[in-house]
């Protein structure tokens, strides 16, 4: 699976607490190893997000990404209030 990140995803990913980043970056292996396990609650979403999936980091925190032919995009990453 291809999985690359927006310079947005990227940037929002460096403002995270070192803990955080390392919670990141374990959902994102679970993520690789089967992106609809149960503790990422992978769903798809509506409205402005409609093209997009979310998975959820930690309580809050989520990270969105589209499917394309080339692979997967990491686009959005941030709390559940401020995306939706």
């Amino acid at each position: 699976m291809d999985i690359d990140y927006s310079k947005n995803f990227i940037k929002q990913y460096k403002k995270l607490t070192t803990k955080t980043q390392e919670r990141l970056q374990e959902r994102l292996m679970t993520f690789e190893g089967n992106p609809f396990a149960r503790e990422l609650n992978n769903h798809a979403l509506h409205g402005k997000y409609a093209e997009c999936r979310s998975i959820n980091i930690t309580g809050d925190l989520r990270a969105l990404y589209v499917v394309r032919k080339e692979g997967l995009r990491f686009i959005l990453l941030d709390t559940h209030s401020n995306l939706y």
